[in-house]
């Protein structure tokens, strides 16, 4: 499985930085290695970081594209899935019974379930609103989203065994076809290895190491 090592930061380095989430950006690891399996056509760099600091687990996407499509029908999930996002899904164990998705758009909205194999999914399901958060930003070349997952939560969930997490990082993204209508390419870290596109199976998924 492909791993990514997630950097502990000190928190009693927060008083002597002036912004110390920015600078513990920079301090952790980055990979840039995604790939669409299921296309040819080339697709926007996306950088992808993470660190925690024993209470929290930060992630960030950077994504250098600007043409951004967001489905603005409303806020419902049909709305969000048929929007540029990015993705997170953690698993409890291999067989994926359950696990846990996390999927968000550049205007910061949340399509959040429990899912079991055969996409069985719970949209029901809500990640507790307390142990998460999300916020987004764009800048001229790129948008970033980025978020604070508790390690309480995810414990809870059954999420880390022996200072790892077992992740999916995904992105889907829009383009306009011939016949006017937006359909995604899908994006990913690890290559699932199936004909179509699924991340929804226990090949796609890698490993963060939460380094001490």
């Amino acid at each position: 499985m492909k791993e990514y090592q997630v950097v502990l930061q000190d928190k009693s380095q927060e008083k002597e930085v002036q912004n110390p989430i920015v600078s513990f950006w920079e301090n952790a690891n980055c990979f840039t290695d995604f790939c669409s399996p299921w296309k040819s056509d080339p697709f926007s760099k996306i950088e992808f970081r993470a660190f925690w600091d024993l209470e929290n687990f930060f992630f960030n996407f950077r994504v250098f594209d600007t043409q951004i499509y967001i489905d603005q029908k409303d806020d419902s999930f049909d709305s969000i899935g048929n929007s540029d996002r990015v993705e997170l899904f953690f698993r409890s164990n291999e067989s994926l019974d359950p696990y846990y998705c996390l999927e968000m758009d550049t205007a910061g909205r949340l399509m959040d379930f429990r899912a079991r194999p055969n996409k069985e999914f719970d949209f029901d399901w809500k990640w507790p609103k307390t142990d998460f958060e999300i916020k987004t930003s764009k800048d001229e070349i790129s948008f970033t989203v980025e978020g604070r997952i508790s390690i309480k939560s995810l414990e809870e969930l059954n999420l880390i065994h022996n200072n790892t997490i077992e992740a999916g990082v995904f992105r889907a993204k829009f383009l306009e076809n011939e016949n006017r209508e937006y359909e995604p390419t899908w994006i990913s870290w690890v290559n699932p290895n199936t004909e179509t596109p699924n991340f929804h199976i226990a090949s796609s998924f890698g490993k963060f190491i939460l380094m001490e």
